[in-house]
């Protein structure tokens, strides 16, 4: 079930969340009410009562009365086989999500670089540097984890190291075209 946009919703029950853009932990209690304003890459982005934007992970989906989103990694089954391709790393990026924008990190422009090297024991060390749409959001290390999550379930992955950078700032003009599109720009 998806849930209708700006419908409120009580919580059934106590949940973690994680305020956005400041990146804090928090408990939502059961009977507050909150609006989904997101549901994308395996989380959902509510409204509170006191109009702080807040991240509830897809387990939680309950709380809300909802259905998981099918996105955790025990929805996702095995990884796909294979040999290791960087298309790979580039298309599970693209099911990382900004919680206040829906668009993925690859098409907000939000991933600098990717880059793969082959480890002398087997398998690729995947590096990749990435940045947020403002230096002080606290939901970098959120989406960088995210990322690393998505990343080693690609074949052929061993390790991945993801660096949030900030130079050069991030503009809209790193977006894609299919991004500008979706937010009007």
């Amino acid at each position: 079930m998806r849930p209708e946009r700006q419908a409120p919703i009580t919580l059934e029950r106590d949940c973690e969340a994680t305020l956005i853009p400041g990146g804090q932990r928090v408990t939502l209690s059961q009977g507050d009410a909150v609006i989904v304003t997101q549901s994308l890459g395996g989380s959902f982005t509510v409204q509170t009562g006191d109009g702080y934007l807040a991240r509830i992970s897809t387990e939680d989906a309950d709380a809300l009365g909802l259905e998981p989103t099918g996105d955790t990694e025990a929805d996702k089954g095995p990884a796909e086989t294979g040999p290791f391709d960087i298309a790979q790393v580039i298309k599970q990026l693209k099911t990382v999500f900004d919680p206040e924008i829906p668009v993925n990190v690859v098409d907000l422009g939000l991933i600098y670089a990717c880059d793969a090297q082959p480890l002398p024991e087997g398998g690729h060390r995947v590096e990749i540097k990435m940045s947020m749409t403002a230096p002080g959001c606290g939901m970098g290390d959120v989406l960088r984890e995210d990322a690393i999550t998505r990343v080693k379930a690609v074949p052929g992955v061993s390790d991945v190291d993801i660096e949030l950078v900030w130079d050069p700032p991030w503009d809209m003009s790193r977006m894609s075209d299919a991004a500008r599109l979706q937010l009007g720009f």
